[in-house]
Order: structure tokens, then sequence, then C-alpha cells
């Protein structure tokens, strides 16, 4: 069975070409080292809820969108490797001052599949 990391994410709106342009780059070295699917979504219908929400879990202001993001794998063993090579990859080395993004807020975590239909 599959593999999936996931990752949810707040985006000042004046930033979203330069995160656009961030996230092709990045899932075209995903790809390049083995990940079967890379989907980045910006929200169109994620409301503020009472208690929990996408915007309310990365304190998503008002000027900005939430990104909604996942890269697909062949299994566990597929992504680590995967993961381990984009770890050192110089393309990939983060500057967190110029990033488009404050990845503070950023949720992110791995999830096994239990249906796959």
């Amino acid at each position: 069975m599959s593999y999936v990391d996931g990752f949810v994410l707040a985006v000042p709106k004046a930033n979203l070409d330069a995160y656009k342009k961030m996230a092709t780059q990045a899932g075209a070295i995903w790809k390049e080292y083995g990940a079967l699917a890379y989907v980045e979504c910006i929200g169109d219908d994620v409301p503020y809820g009472e208690i929990t929400s996408f915007p309310r879990a990365v304190q998503a202001k008002d000027d900005e969108v939430v990104v909604f993001a996942w890269v697909v794998y062949e299994n566990r063993q597929s992504r680590d490797a995967v993961m381990a090579k984009i770890m050192v990859d110089e393309r990939l080395k983060a500057d967190w001052p110029t990033m488009p993004f404050d990845g503070k807020r950023m949720i992110f975590g791995g999830f096994q599949p239990f249906i796959e239909l």
C-alpha cells in the first residue's frame, strides 16, 4: 500500500506567485527522487470554524490563503529513501528569511493509508 506525506500551511496572497514557483521546483525534485505524485492545492472552500478548521490550524491571517498539499510514494520505505535525498539536496536548502510563507505555522506528517479505492 502507498504512503502519503501531508502538509497544511498559510501563504500570504502577495507571495502566492513566489510560492507556486518554489512548489513547482520542489515537486519536480520530489518526483525525480521517486515520488509518485506531488499535489499543491489552494483553499477554495475552507471556512473559519468555531472550534477547529484549516485556517485556525495554521493561524491564517486575513491576507493569507490556506495551502493543502500531499506527496504520494510507493510505500513507507520508498518515502524514507526519497526524504533522505531531499534533506541533503542543495536545490532545496531553505533560506528561511526569504521563504514565501511562515514555516513555523506549517503542519506536516506522514500517513499510512488504510483504504485505497
